[in-house]
């Protein structure tokens, strides 16, 4: 089975280097960098000065990750909809125990 990850080699600040993502990433990727109109090496190069920790691979599913979740709450918020809450367990909720006699 062929590996959903794709390597690519990409220039940031004038040196090559290569980069591992699953394909829904870096067209993810891509489309942000077309919709701020930036080259997508600009746009890595940005996540790789911002990036706190971690290698670029992550730095930029991180990155990509987030510009989505805002893009879904600013489209909640325009339709009226509160942003999306994580699900929590009701406090009043008590986990079962099963016992073997």
């Amino acid at each position: 089975m062929k590996s959903p990850v794709v390597k690519r080699s990409i220039v940031i600040a004038g040196h090559k280097t290569s980069v591992s993502l699953e394909d829904a990433f870096w067209k993810g990727l891509k489309d942000l960098a077309t919709s701020r109109d930036m080259t997508l090496s600009d746009l890595v190069a940005t996540i790789d000065t911002d990036r706190r920790h971690g290698n670029l691979s992550s730095a930029i599913r991180l990155f990509v990750l987030d510009q989505y979740r805002a893009q879904s709450c600013e489209k909640g918020e325009r339709a009226g909809q509160s942003a999306p809450r994580e699900p929590s367990m009701p406090q009043h909720a008590e986990a079962s125990v099963l016992r073997a006699d």
